[in-house]
């Protein structure tokens, strides 16, 4: 959450990031879509659709949040769903179809909430800490920007010292 200014456009922030992202990654050669800057890393394409997976669930919890859901929110297996995903057999162009549209639905969720559900808190369990909606917004935009900065500072440099 640190990674994006706290100036009340965290919306425009998740739109102007998909935007950077999509530029970035669609500049990369194909090979280097698979390249993993470490032997127990993701793939980039890997990373993307972890990206995708995320925002999915902290939407979703967000919801609930929002709607004053007492019960306590498990958290994920980020590796598991990362190995399920099979991201590597899809294409590039599927994998962003996928990211928009569920970009675009996180966007119309955040909108559509009242104002004063943004400061309501849920409750999570194991890993996943009690959160606020607002700052469920600021992970999703915070989380995507971390692995984006990871794509340029470790993914890029490591392929091209191949």
């Amino acid at each position: 959450m640190k990674l994006i200014p706290d100036d009340g456009l965290v919306l425009k922030h998740l739109w102007n990031n998909l935007i950077a992202a999509k530029e970035l990654i669609y500049s990369m050669p194909e090979d280097m879509l698979y390249h993993r800057y470490a032997a127990d890393k993701w793939s980039i394409k890997e990373t993307l659709v972890h990206i995708i997976d995320d925002e999915r669930i902290f939407a979703y919890r967000a919801l609930r949040f929002a709607r004053n859901e007492q019960m306590n929110l498990i958290g994920f297996d980020q590796d598991a769903y990362a190995q399920y995903s099979k991201a590597n057999e899809r294409g590039l162009d599927n994998i962003f179809d996928e990211y928009e549209a569920v970009r675009k639905s996180t966007i119309a969720l955040f909108n559509g909430l009242p104002e004063d559900s943004f400061m309501r808190i849920g409750k999570g369990t194991g890993t996943f800490n009690n959160a606020s909606v607002r700052a469920l917004a600021y992970h999703i935009a915070g989380h995507e920007q971390r692995h984006i900065n990871l794509i340029k500072e470790k993914y890029i440099p490591t392929y091209l010292s191949l």
